[in-house]
């Protein structure tokens, strides 16, 4: 099988390179990457040395992908995936849309004449901010959960939010364009015939991950507590109780394998994956478990919230248990500790690779 993968030398895309190579050793696997992306550039000859193909592409330019060799499957998971992408005044919301939604129908162009199997790598941020927003949590252990002695919308229970939750305006530029993307695949696929998979990945965290507040909060904020460097708890309270499961994307790999294998399914072709309520944490939690792994360090508070930020957004998977058998093996506090670890290793992690 010859897989292309996009955004390859992302923290999920060579994360999923190397691991789809130590799974089957002789597959061919093809990646695109624009590099522009900070730290993207430190993936490139690693993975080369794995013997896979790495070039600098385009997505957003339909014949950067003319020259491609033929492939049975295509990994999207190319993105820019800040919520506050295109409003925060130093991105451009036309650049966005064409990174995150033009990129992936010229993907699906490709699997239309490939006749290739197509996987998005999508996210929860697809959910709405204002139905996430009106959740009602309390505090419970620093940290907000869901408030169980009073009815809960639809798509929301203790274990998370379930698929049928509201993807309603707004959910940010960045969850529209994924939504989109969503949308249109769904639709190439059926026009095409060709099996299309859409997997809502809740925060993804490794060792690895770049760290930028917006795009790897877990490894930010350890490499950032590591360094001395200013954090903040922002908005709702000010106390650090808005809380994010999360998972590592090695385990996605079980899944991508059967959907390899699975091209004509009456499967649902959207499942959600995270680390569920058994891997989520607060900012307050998080800084509490890095006081513990290094010196004691002073984080600020500031009530002003942000544009898009949510109090509680932990991801229910039991659809995905369900019908693929999955669930995450890798416990927060092993992830917690591989992050710890990298970030010790690498003193310069965060100027390498915090810039947009």
């Amino acid at each position: 099988m010859k897989i292309l993968i996009s955004g390859i030398c992302g923290f999920a895309g060579s994360t999923l390179a190397r691991g789809l190579l130590d799974n089957v050793s002789n597959r061919e696997i093809v990646g695109l990457d624009n590099l522009s992306r900070a730290g993207s550039q430190v993936n490139v000859e690693p993975l080369r040395k794995r013997g896979i193909t790495v070039r600098h592409a385009d997505l957003r330019c339909a014949s950067d992908l003319e020259s491609l060799p033929h492939v049975d499957w295509i990994i999207d998971a190319a993105a820019n995936p800040s919520v506050l992408a295109g409003i925060d005044g130093t991105t451009s919301s036309r650049q966005l849309i064409e990174h995150n939604l033009y990129g992936t129908v010229n993907l699906l162009e490709v699997a239309k004449r490939r006749h290739a199997g197509f996987t998005l790598l999508s996210t929860s941020r697809v959910y709405s901010v204002k139905a996430l927003s009106d959740i009602p949590v309390i505090v419970s252990d620093s940290a907000f959960a869901p408030d169980l002695a009073v009815r809960l919308p639809d798509g929301v229970s203790a274990r998370g939010i379930a698929e049928n939750f509201s993807t309603a305006s707004p959910i940010s530029l960045y969850g529209a364009s994924k939504l989109a993307s969503e949308c249109l695949a769904l639709e190439y696929g059926e026009a095409f015939e060709f099996p299309v998979w859409i997997n809502r990945c809740g925060v993804l965290a490794g060792a690895g991950q770049f760290g930028h507040a917006e795009q790897g909060i877990f490894s930010f904020w350890i490499n950032s507590y590591l360094r001395r460097q200013p954090l903040r708890y922002i908005g709702f309270d000010g106390g650090g109780h808005q809380c994010r499961d999360c998972f590592h994307p090695r385990d996605l790999l079980p899944l991508l394998e059967k959907q390899f294998e699975t091209r004509e399914s009456e499967k649902p072709r959207i499942v959600n994956l995270g680390g569920g309520s058994e891997n989520a944490m607060s900012l307050a939690q998080l800084g509490k478990w890095c006081e513990a792994r290094f010196e004691s360090h002073q984080v600020a508070s500031e009530a002003t919230p942000r544009p898009f930020d949510v109090p509680w957004l932990v991801m229910d998977s039991r659809l995905a248990e369900k019908i693929w058998d999955w669930r995450p093996t890798i416990k927060l506090e092993a992830i917690l500790e591989e992050i710890a670890q990298h970030a010790q290793a690498h003193p310069h992690w965060l100027e390498l690779s915090s810039a947009l």
